[in-house]
């Protein structure tokens, strides 16, 4: 079984937006790749990606995918916090994508689509050597 990753990102919006084109220009042409490629998520600053992929709601998405908890209330338990930290913690992912609710009668049961998350944080950046000097 492939792994289902999600891989987050530190980059500008001119370098999601080029490798959009070039994916749309790929798709133009016919060349489109036999399997789906991995989702991606990404952030223009460090300080964006920490307020969604706190410890905190990483030790949530590690017991979540886990423990397939049935409800929030049972989430909460599972990682011993607060319902209202864990309900806000997870509306917060849900709106990046990375957690997913299942209505079931009055509950809503938080599921992660994800087997992993590759958090890529570029430590220098890429030169488009052939881009012309400014």
């Amino acid at each position: 079984m492939t792994q289902n990753t999600l891989i987050v990102t530190v980059e500008s919006i001119g370098t999601v937006q080029q490798r959009t084109a070039d994916a749309f220009e790929q798709a133009l042409a016919g060349d489109v790749p036999d399997h789906d490629a991995p989702r991606r998520l990404s952030f223009e600053t460090t300080d964006q990606l920490a307020r969604v992929f706190t410890p905190r709601a990483i030790d949530l998405l590690q017991a979540i995918a886990q423990n397939d908890p049935e409800s929030i209330r049972e989430a909460a338990r599972v990682v011993d916090r607060d319902i209202r930290q864990v309900s806000e913690n997870l509306e917060r992912l849900e709106e990046y994508g990375v957690v997913e609710f299942v209505e079931e009668g009055r509950a809503k049961r938080p599921v992660v689509p994800y087997d992993e998350i590759d958090i890529r944080l570029p430590l220098r950046e890429t030169v488009d050597r052939d881009a012309a000097p400014a």
